[in-house]
């Protein structure tokens, strides 16, 4: 039953329970399996299972629903810092309008991609953006960058962790409590297996510097990067402050439901579109239901953000945000 922005909360299946001496074997699990991990890449192109236990968590599965600006994106002046026209006008929106939205739509929570901010945003606007969410009654679940770690070891690739330090301290102003992070690309793990080490480096940079202001990296599975790929960059950086942002859009495989379901129990935040994508490109509708029957069942708690990426947003953001609490109840 949902009620106003109280938690989601559902009996159908016991979490995940875990003694002490469970979670110093998955520490353990992490070493070994990270070891094994950088071998395996180096000489099978990433292609292995985990063997690492999944985040310790009591009580029944607990969602929050939330909103990604990315789904308001051709209605912002701004992308990645260069300015840009919205598609409509009579619909631009800036990040405390898209607050506004949220409230509107009685979501619970707002994420807020990076790429939508004015360029020469300072602590002082974040600090008000804060503020503004809280009067409203709005978490900021987080926000998300667009970082690439597969790159190979460079100036590009030290340029990419510069920038997601500087998030990291912008999400800390915020109070989000999270940053989706992109690895890099399936396809230069598969041309380029020794740039794993490069990209698991930058994560447990990166993850050392969160860790200090308590904020979690989840790596997003983005890039056509493949299960088995993302679930051994997770047990390689074997850190307690980096899990999975499970975009359930974006594994476009023969079983995208078997890979989520894979990767769920290591989920930190969890992206819902309403649409998959096959291998060959082609587009069909998301089984809403299936979707929140593999996150009750792996006892999951936190945010379910909506990111919607179809066509008329805010005519079918409202529908599609029904769908997805039905989907959680």
């Amino acid at each position: 039953m949902i009620m106003g922005n109280a938690y989601l909360a559902s009996p159908r299946s016991p979490a995940l329970k875990m003694t002490p001496s469970h979670n110093q074997s998955r520490r353990k699990f992490f070493t070994a399996a990270g070891a094994l991990a950088t071998a395996t890449c180096a000489t099978a192109g990433t292609n292995f299972a985990t063997a690492t236990e999944p985040f310790p968590r009591t009580g029944g599965p607990r969602f929050r629903i939330g909103l990604a600006a990315y789904s308001l994106r051709n209605s912002f002046s701004f992308m990645k810092g260069k300015p840009k026209k919205p598609t409509d006008p009579t619909k631009a929106i800036d990040m405390p309008g898209f607050l506004d939205y949220c409230v509107e739509q009685g979501f619970e929570a707002a994420e807020l991609t990076s790429y939508f901010f004015k360029p020469d945003a300072d602590d002082n606007y974040f600090l008000d953006l804060k503020r503004q969410a809280f009067l409203k009654g709005v978490t900021i679940s987080g926000t998300a960058i667009g970082n690439n770690f597969t790159r190979g070891a460079g100036d590009r690739l030290d340029q990419e962790i510069a920038d997601a330090f500087a998030w990291i301290d912008r999400a800390a102003i915020l109070g989000a409590p999270h940053i989706r992070f992109f690895a890099g690309t399936g396809k230069e793990l598969d041309e380029h297996p020794e740039r794993f080490d490069d990209a698991v480096s930058a994560m447990k940079r990166c993850a050392d510097h969160a860790a200090k202001r308590g904020i979690f990296l989840g790596i997003e599975n983005h890039g056509n990067l493949k299960a088995d790929q993302l679930l051994g960059l997770i047990e390689a950086v074997d850190h307690p402050w980096v899990g999975i942002n499970l975009d359930t859009g974006n594994f476009f495989t023969d079983d995208p439901y078997g890979d989520l379901e894979k990767c769920v129990p290591y989920a930190v935040n969890v992206q819902v579109k309403v649409s998959m994508r096959r291998p060959d490109g082609t587009h069909y509708p998301a089984d809403l239901p299936r979707i929140g029957n593999l996150l009750k069942d792996a006892g999951y708690q936190g945010f379910v953000i909506l990111e919607y990426e179809d066509e008329s947003p805010y005519e079918n953001i409202p529908v599609a945000a029904q769908q997805l609490r039905e989907a959680l109840m």
